[in-house]
């Protein structure tokens, strides 16, 4: 079997599509989520869903093979979980030091099988630059009444406040450059030759 003079640029170019189409949906991701003028959800969902499939069957039709349709399914995974990145780090993107004003406990208890189990919650009263969050409800104390709390929160309020740190989104930037790496690695090992 010999290859024409095309199909060597053919998978160097499916080597490329991982590399170009995980930088295309962080960037739609990033606007839709961090951007002042963002898209409707509607308009949001169907455009990562074309930039997703059309880059995982661009990646299947360059590839061939047995190894393209594993190829395309970490491709199309380590897409999903660079918008799932995306989204954890811009959904609380703004990062404020808070003064406690004041720490209310509650502790509560639920019914079920077994013995009844108590969990104490902490609600910080809170003192922040422009008002905002004024509050931050925890299951443990993150500072005593008088005492400075880092806090992320959304601009917009469509994801409650949190504790600076808490919401990381490594976990899944490293799932998604395993992947990502792999499908790369299956495009650039060429295809399979019958000898």
């Amino acid at each position: 079997m010999f290859m024409s003079e095309a199909e060597p640029k053919v998978w160097r170019l499916a080597a490329l599509v991982p590399v170009l189409a995980a930088a295309a949906v962080h960037g739609w991701a990033r606007w839709c989520y961090a951007a002042a003028a963002a898209p409707s959800a509607g308009v949001a969902l169907v455009g990562g869903a074309v930039l997703v499939l059309g880059a995982s069957v661009l990646y299947f039709v360059c590839v061939r093979g047995t190894r393209s349709l594993f190829g395309a399914l970490f491709l199309a995974l380590g897409l999903l979980l660079t918008v799932t990145a995306t989204d954890q780090a811009q959904s609380r993107a703004e990062v404020a030091p808070c003064v406690v004003r004041e720490v209310k406990e509650q502790v509560t208890s639920s019914a079920g099988e077994g013995p009844p189990n108590s969990r104490t919650i902490y609600r910080h009263l809170l003192d922040c630059p422009g008002g905002y969050p004024d509050e931050l409800t925890e299951e443990r104390r993150l500072a005593a009444a008088g005492g400075e709390i880092r806090v992320a929160y959304d601009l917009r309020h469509r994801v409650s406040p949190a504790p600076e740190g808490e919401s990381a989104s490594w976990t899944a930037g490293l799932g998604a450059a395993v992947l990502l790496v792999l499908s790369t690695l299956v495009a650039a090992a060429g295809p399979f030759r019958d000898e």
